[in-house]
């Protein structure tokens, strides 16, 4: 499965509008809170355990002095019986150092922790930022600018002058694999480490399908031309909160033009040389994603006749 995908919780959208609920779940000790620090989930344990690591989902009583009026608490869903929530701390000194949540865990960045966390757990990460992010971007009405109100247990905002609402916003991103023969075609952006590599991606445009953004993205990025372009599997990307959308595109030749606006360097990559790389070592000078990203799955995939 890859990471960010797969999100074992029921999301009980009928529960959020029901905000006696929702008090009453968050007073109930069998609930769970995910605290986020400045969009950093909270895990359990140290840093420097060996052991996989653990989701910090806590009982309300642990964020009791943590909790403030204006802060996020968002509710996520159910797991089984159980009610899950997130709750922003950013506000706050970090409290794993010196506050109610230190000795019992630590805040780690969200890329690094849906590494070292299972993929249900990676998953929840995923939900809980995007969701916790957006809530800071918009505390204002883009209509009138007065301040808004947290709705429907976080998946809301009412201006208060207004009344216009706003809802958690998710971004398309084409991300492709175009291929030619026994090549794929992987391009390097200008803020990537030396020698990293990855399929080539871009943000949809209004009035716009997949296909077409696919081919628009690979004739803007790399002047490389394709027919049939191909779905193959999506990925929640929380940063901030977008969903990638992996395709596969047959290019009609590999001659290419890279855009250095957009890239640094563009290459076509045979497949023996992409299966070393997805596998970590480094070919032709070229590092491949790690499996974090959708890039790895969709160049593993093709790499190694998966399709």
């Amino acid at each position: 499965m890859i990471p960010f995908a797969g999100n074992p919780l029921n999301r009980a959208s009928e529960k959020r509008t029901n905000p006696e609920w929702i008090a009453r779940k968050l007073r109930d000790s069998s609930s769970l809170i995910l605290p986020l620090w400045r969009l950093e989930p909270f895990l359990l344990g140290s840093a420097n355990d060996p052991q996989p690591a653990r989701l910090g989902l806590l009982p309300p009583k642990n964020l009791e002095a943590l909790a403030i009026a204006e802060a996020p608490c968002i509710f996520l869903g159910l797991d089984d019986e159980t009610a899950i929530f997130t709750l922003d701390l950013s506000s706050s000194p970090n409290p794993a150092i010196d506050g109610p949540l230190a000795g019992l865990g630590y805040f780690c960045d969200a890329r690094t922790a849906a590494q070292i966390v299972s993929l249900r757990e990676a998953a929840i990460i995923a939900q809980a930022k995007a969701l916790i992010d957006w809530h800071q971007r918009h505390g204002f009405c883009p209509r009138c600018g007065s301040p808004t109100m947290i709705m429907d247990a976080g998946y809301r905002r009412l201006c208060g002058k207004c009344n216009a609402e706003h809802f958690p916003r998710v971004d398309p991103v084409v991300i492709m694999l175009a291929t030619e023969g026994d090549a794929c075609l992987v391009g390097r952006g200008k803020q990537f480490p030396p020698g990293m590599f990855s399929a080539l991606a871009g943000f949809m445009e209004p009035g716009e399908t997949i296909e077409e953004a696919v081919r628009r993205e690979l004739m803007e990025e790399a002047s490389v031309r394709v027919g049939e372009v191909s779905y193959y599997a999506t990925q929640p990307w929380p940063f901030p909160s977008s969903l990638m959308i992996g395709c596969f595109a047959k290019a009609q030749s590999r001659e290419f033009k890279v855009d250095e606006n957009e890239l640094a360097e563009v290459r076509w990559l045979e497949r023996g040389a992409a299966r070393a790389a997805i596998e970590g070592q480094t070919v032709e000078g070229v590092r491949l994603p790690p499996p974090i990203a959708i890039a790895h799955h969709l160049i593993k995939t093709w790499a190694f006749g998966e399709l």
